[in-house]
């Protein structure tokens, strides 16, 4: 069993920044690769990015590549998203997921673990 805890959610103005967290316990965290999704109301669960077991390869989303980037620490059990040049359209319900995988995926249905989601919510 793993938990995840997201945190670093809130509201932002557009071209605003914020770094979300997600701290893990329960197993060995290295173990996992882990990904970030968002839901807005409405909307299907989608794909935001994903980072490797030890933090060499990443994946993104189009909408997000270039204004996201997700990193881990191992040593912390926590793997992060930094969100800069925030939209509008990024309002969303945010998730961490963890994957007991050797590649990465965007597949929701592939993660075993979620937490809770943090909201994060863009202004224009």
């Amino acid at each position: 069993q793993v938990q995840l805890v997201e945190s670093g959610g809130g509201l932002v103005q557009a071209g605003g920044s914020l770094r979300l967290s997600c701290a893990a316990s329960g197993r060995t965290f290295s173990n996992y690769v882990m990904g970030w999704f968002r839901q807005a109301p409405g909307e299907e669960r989608e794909f935001v990015a994903a980072i490797s077991r030890f933090g060499g390869s990443t994946d993104y989303a189009d909408s997000v590549k270039g204004r996201f980037t997700i990193s881990r620490d191992n040593a912390k059990n926590t793997v992060y998203l930094q969100m800069n040049s925030l939209k509008p359209e990024d309002t969303a319900v945010y998730y961490c997921a963890s994957n007991r995988a050797i590649v990465l995926t965007t597949r929701p249905q592939a993660y075993q673990y979620w937490g809770q989601g943090t909201q994060v919510t863009v202004s224009s």
